[in-house]
């Protein structure tokens, strides 16, 4: 089974991989992390040297690598994977997609902690980057909608969070 977290960044997607991998004795990916190591630079440097979409590339890159290359694996896809190449139709047709959808004021209350660790948040103040995540997030919802299965990340344990991929 090929099992592909999405949401929006902050949504919890590494913290409930790591989770659900441990349980079923499944590979765990953090597609941020295998491009990190691919590439040998942080996913800021990537941004700051080559932009966004050459980042983009790399990911769908990744993506189709660890995809073609393994049977079973839990993978945490970055908050825009499904957004770009057709991401969102690749997962769908290759494994189990599944949208963390955390509240717009979660996200923003770990985002405020992390922003100095991801680029398209690190110069923004408060009031900026609340406006961030609304917009960011109103565009990409059409995407993760496209998820197979959809898990409320509020009050969720990791038994209900199983039951939610294997009987949707």
């Amino acid at each position: 089974m090929k099992i592909y977290l999405n949401g929006f960044m902050g949504a919890g997607k590494t913290h409930w991989g790591r989770l659900v991998s441990q349980r079923l004795s499944i590979p765990f990916f953090d597609l941020d992390e295998q491009i990190v190591n691919a590439e040998g630079k942080s996913v800021n440097a990537i941004f700051e040297a080559e932009g966004e979409e050459v980042f983009r590339m790399k990911e769908k890159e990744v993506l189709h690598l660890i995809t073609e290359s393994h049977d079973s694996f839990i993978m945490a896809c970055g908050g825009g994977s499904p957004c770009y190449f057709n991401n969102i139709e690749f997962m769908n047709d290759r494994g189990v997609t599944v949208w963390i959808n955390t509240p717009q004021s979660t996200l923003f209350s770990r985002l405020v902690k992390e922003r100095d660790h991801r680029p398209l948040l690190r110069n923004l103040d408060d009031d900026q980057l609340k406006a961030f995540i609304h917009k960011k997030f109103s565009d990409r919802k059409i995407y993760y909608q496209q998820c197979r299965i959809m898990v409320d990340d509020e009050g969720i344990t990791i038994e209900k969070f199983i039951e939610k991929i294997f009987h949707a």
